[in-house]
């Protein structure tokens, strides 16, 4: 009995030590030491201290081309005749383009679609009439802008039912693009240098530069603008013109402290 009083002391002896012995590890895994606190904070006081703001760009675009969305649009009874009927349409609206100058190499396929319609009277479908739609759309980009009213008016004299829109542009815009960015960047100093001032330190050298892309950098600014087509399509489209547009970049540049 007393040997059996032994054995049950020295488990419970040995169950405090392990306990202890846990605590004390759970407690030094989870207390950096001073060695390892005064790292970090060397490694805090290393990180440079920087403003970044965006600068933005704007400059005014004199566009150099026109492109416009010209396609037909035909009804049928059958399938084939809308097909054959839009095709007919098409071949002559390519011809009316190609003759008032425009390349080959600038008209291409944004479009071709076929779908059907049955006529609905006030108590539902009227018969078993099936009305077949076919619709073919080109984009197509004038590079002389003094024939733009010209090229649409031939286009709807040649069978052009379906033109929704002009639009303005550059063909090459990465010199505009390139000053945008140079008002940009000053733009981007003038505000370092202000808030800089406003807390009483100085602006340091650019640590990182990059191009904001969304949110108004990289975007004709409300500046693509949108010439309507006469009502009805019969012809005449009215004048059509081009006016000025804005290009807009935003660069985000963060500059050290001193």
């Amino acid at each position: 009995m007393r040997n059996r009083q032994l054995w049950i002391v020295a488990a419970t002896g040995a169950a405090v030590l392990l306990l202890a012995g846990v605590l004390a590890f759970s407690q030094t895994s989870f207390e950096p030491s001073a060695a390892q606190a005064q790292t970090v904070a060397e490694t805090a006081s290393a990180l440079p201290r920087t403003i970044t703001v965006v600068g933005e760009g704007t400059v005014k675009i004199k566009p150099d081309i026109a492109q416009a969305n010209i396609g037909v649009e035909v009804i049928r009874p059958t399938v084939k005749a809308a097909s054959g009927g839009a095709k007919e349409s098409m071949d002559a609206v390519l011809k009316a383009l190609k003759e008032q100058g425009v390349d080959e190499k600038d008209i291409q396929t944004s479009g071709f679609s076929v779908w059907t319609e049955r006529p609905y009277g006030p108590e539902g479908p009227v018969g078993d009439e099936i009305l077949y739609h076919v619709s073919n759309q080109v984009a197509v980009t004038i590079r002389d802008l003094e024939t733009v009213g010209t090229v649409l008016d031939a286009a709807i004299e040649a069978g052009a039912n379906n033109i929704y829109g002009v639009t303005f542009s550059l063909a090459d815009p990465s010199q505009v693009e390139s000053g945008a960015r140079k008002e940009a960047v000053a733009d981007a100093q003038a505000k370092a240098k202000e808030l800089a001032a406003l807390n009483d330190v100085e602006v340091g050298d650019v640590v990182s530069v990059s191009e904001v892309i969304g949110g108004g950098g990289g975007y004709y600014a409300g500046g693509i603008r949108e010439a309507a087509v006469a009502a009805g399509m019969g012809g005449g489209g009215g004048p059509i013109a081009p006016g000025e547009l804005e290009l807009t970049l935003q660069l985000q540049i963060a500059y050290t402290v001193e």
